[in-house]
């Protein structure tokens, strides 16, 4: 079986989140089972020159895009025993950053003509493309639409993957129109018509043969008015077609026996895992307190990720016995916040601002808990990156979280995490509180975190649910 990724971001090429992830390592994962995987996505600035040291163009093309004309190339390298391509063009891709710009509907519908007439020049033809959010939602449209007769595109199956149903590329039918060089044939309730605009991701939802999310609950969610952003309706007419598969992470680049980033490498031991904590109090300028619980943040800071709740209570949680380490960026209002703390409270809370990796596998390693009490979540990977690296997650019962975090039991001993379901402030109070009185258990602590290590955060079990998706397309 031949599978391609069209994807905007990939690891080990580009990242701005947890998409490039799950493109990178899920590829990798279907190698394991005997498929061929291969993963194409835009010719960035962004990607290293080390990277791009290794493709080799394999052919040029012109890419028809409404009346314009635009060049093409195609690069192919082999990595990690992975086929990487790449779509060039310097005029929509060779920029700082990988979206945010005012042409990106253009720059994304161009990606996805493109990845159509790669077809032709590939050395094997793929048996299943399989999309990844509103920037290559268009590419199981074009396949129905436009090249529904074209012989090299005829018999290739879609599988279409929402990571965050929330941003679906919506843009004015005027622009959709003349990028697509369509009539009005195309703006129907049933294809891409949207509340008079047009939307990418609808598209996809409407063309791909099956439709896969991150996360069991998230693929439930979303077929209700409250989660599924005006999109609802069309995802419970396709429901049978809609599978929730969750997300692993890369347990070998996440490793804390093997992470250069720790000052001491474990797997199992708290003691171990508690020299990081003085490492990290001491990095920060906390006081070094190894009995004091440390909560950890790693996060865009955003509504989206339950700050609005943290900043209701924030006074009161850092009265508790507990120091805190947060790292991250976002909006304005949630970086004051924190900021605002850690300057009335240094001896409770640290705060950098930004992003740095070593830092976030630090803290992953330092901390005793991990919060994430978002409003929604598709999958998340943090939560799974602090239980392998033993930091036990108090989240809020939504998405992946739900489904990969059990609230501890004190009296049958099951859970890995701590957990709330309604999205209010004092229940996210009582939760941080319950947990802190747990970690002054140290029976209980020491359950709760053998049962954090025992489960396999890896992709494993996730390719099989995908092969089986597959097989179920090839079968057809």
């Amino acid at each position: 079986m031949n599978i391609l990724f069209a994807a905007s971001e990939a690891v080990p090429l580009v990242k701005t989140g947890g998409l490039a992830d799950v493109t990178g390592a899920l590829p990798l994962a279907l190698r394991k089972l005997g498929v061929r995987a291969g993963v194409i996505l835009p010719k960035y600035e962004e990607i290293a020159e080390s990277h791009i040291a290794r493709f080799e163009t394999v052919c040029t093309f012109t890419v028809q895009l409404g009346w314009r004309k635009q060049y093409c190339g195609l690069l192919r390298a082999a990595i990690g025993g992975i086929d990487y391509y790449l779509i060039d063009n310097e005029y929509y891709f060779k920029r700082r950053g990988l979206y945010g710009y005012g042409d990106d509907a253009e720059r994304f519908v161009f990606f996805s003509f493109a990845v159509v007439e790669a077809l032709r020049y590939l050395d094997v033809r793929p048996d299943i493309l399989h999309c990844h959010d509103w920037q290559t939602a268009l590419v199981p449209f074009l396949l129905k639409t436009r090249y529904a007769h074209d012989p090299v595109c005829r018999g290739i199956a879609t599988v279409f993957t929402i990571h965050n149903l929330k941003y679906q590329g919506v843009f004015s039918k005027e622009l959709m129109l003349d990028l697509l060089g369509a009539g009005e044939e195309v703006f129907r309730t049933e294809l891409l018509e949207f509340y008079g605009a047009a939307n990418c991701m609808k598209s996809g939802l409407v063309c791909a043969d099956k439709l896969t999310t991150v996360s069991p609950t998230y693929a439930e969610e979303i077929q209700t008015e409250w989660y599924g952003e005006k999109l609802d309706g069309l995802l419970r007419r396709r429901s049978g077609d809609l599978s929730g598969i969750v997300n692993g992470i890369d347990t070998a680049l996440f490793d804390p026996m093997n992470d250069p980033a720790l000052v001491a490498p474990y797997r199992h031991s708290l003691d171990e895992k508690r020299r990081n904590k003085t490492a990290l109090q001491r990095e920060l300028g906390l006081p070094e307190a190894e009995n004091v619980p440390l909560i950890g943040i790693v996060s865009r800071l955003v509504e989206q990720k339950g700050f609005d709740l943290l900043a209701h209570i924030l006074d009161e949680a850092l009265s508790e016995p507990a120091q805190w380490a947060v790292l991250g960026a976002g909006e304005r209002r949630y970086e004051e916040l924190f900021r605002e703390a850690a300057a009335r409270r240094p001896d409770k809370i640290a705060v950098r601002l930004g992003y740095d990796d070593g830092l976030a596998r630090r803290i992953y390693a330092g901390s005793d808990l991990y919060l994430m009490p978002s409003k929604f979540e598709p999958c998340g990977l943090s939560q799974l990156i602090a239980l392998r690296y033993l930091s036990v997650p108090i989240v809020r019962e939504t998405g992946g979280l739900k489904d990969t975090v059990l609230s501890y039991n004190e009296y049958t001993g099951e859970g890995n995490g701590f957990t709330f379901a309604h999205y209010n402030a004092h229940d996210l109070l009582f939760t941080i509180r319950r947990a802190l009185k747990f970690y002054a258990d140290p029976a209980a602590w020491g359950t709760i975190a053998a049962n954090a290590a025992k489960r396999d955060y890896g992709w494993d079990r996730s390719a099989k649910q995908y092969l089986a998706l597959y097989d179920e397309l090839v079968s057809n």
